[in-house]
């Protein structure tokens, strides 16, 4: 059975972001039954629906990004934490693939969140606040297990890869099961 292509979607724009680093991390543990792409949000102009109604053309980058996110068989968020909620470039990713109305890329595709903070409470007001789209984007969400990383940066050692067993192990569990997810809520 191939592999199920899964988009990674970031949201922090930092090329040296903590969010990057675990989603590599999370990548190199997964099983080989899924497959895994990033697909970057900065370059995508802020959502307006005039610029694709009344004869418009789409910008060029949300034409690109809602295809590679209609290829794809489930997504991955990785979020960090802005004032208690998502990073705007995320919610603005969210909201270009969501348009236009009735013809959103994200609907049936199985996802989960994984929050990365430097802070103790690990991203929970973005990732409780990404979880309230999903609910509305009919996005099959993982429920359990849930993935707040807190005190992300000590982590992580010098080469930026995860320096703590115990969080290693929940990260390894954590895909593992969201490969069954996507198996069991993907597309046939």
């Amino acid at each position: 059975m191939p592999a199920k292509k899964i988009a990674v979607v970031i949201g922090s724009l930092r090329k040296d972001s903590l969010n990057r680093k675990f989603a590599h991390e999370v990548i190199a543990l997964a099983p080989p039954s899924l497959e895994f792409e990033i697909v970057e949000i900065g370059e995508l102009a802020m959502y307006n629906q005039d610029l694709e109604e009344n004869g418009a053309v789409a910008p060029q980058a949300w034409t690109h990004f809602r295809q590679r996110i209609k290829e794809v068989d489930g997504v991955l968020f990785f979020t960090p934490e802005y004032n208690r909620s998502v990073p705007a470039a995320l919610k603005n990713a969210i909201d270009v693939g969501s348009r236009p109305y009735g013809s959103s890329v994200w609907s049936g595709k199985p996802t989960a969140i994984v929050s990365v903070s430097p802070g103790a409470t690990g991203g929970f007001g973005a990732n409780h606040h990404l979880r309230q789209s999903m609910v509305f984007l009919d996005m099959p969400l993982l429920q359990q297990p849930e993935a707040y990383i807190g005190g992300a940066a000590n982590l992580l050692g010098p080469d930026g890869k995860i320096n703590n067993d115990s969080t290693k192990q929940f990260l390894k569990k954590f895909i593992d099961t969201y490969a069954q997810w996507v198996e069991t809520n993907g597309k046939k």
